[in-house]
């Protein structure tokens, strides 16, 4: 289903990058050191990282990745916390986890 805010994937791509980029290690954060059996399966990271699989688009903008179908190289990932990345999806008003959206846009923004 397409996105009724077209940009909304784009721009929340765009600012996990920036926060991957420009966070510092002794700022707040998860500072996460990817394994070879994450190679192609950037659900998989998301899953050790946030207990779901639903946030590989997190994973793939920390790591510059622009296709799903490129391998992620072995790494240290920079990545929000749960906290740092409610904030992000909501300035860009785009939900990655399926059961917060519903008509092609995230449900929270009904509140």
């Amino acid at each position: 289903m397409i996105d009724q805010d077209t940009n909304a994937a784009k721009n929340f791509y765009r600012m996990v990058r920036d926060f991957a980029q420009r966070t510092k290690p002794w700022e707040q954060a998860i500072f996460y050191e990817t394994k070879p059996d994450e190679v192609w399966d950037l659900s998989l990271v998301s899953q050790r990282v946030y207990g779901r699989r639903d946030e590989f688009m997190v994973i793939a903008a920390a790591a510059g990745l622009d296709a799903f179908d490129r391998p992620l190289a072995q790494q240290r990932l920079t990545l929000p916390n749960e906290g740092q990345l409610y904030a992000l999806k909501r300035r860009a008003g785009f939900e990655t986890r399926g059961d917060y959206r519903e008509d092609g846009k995230p449900t929270w923004m009904n509140d």
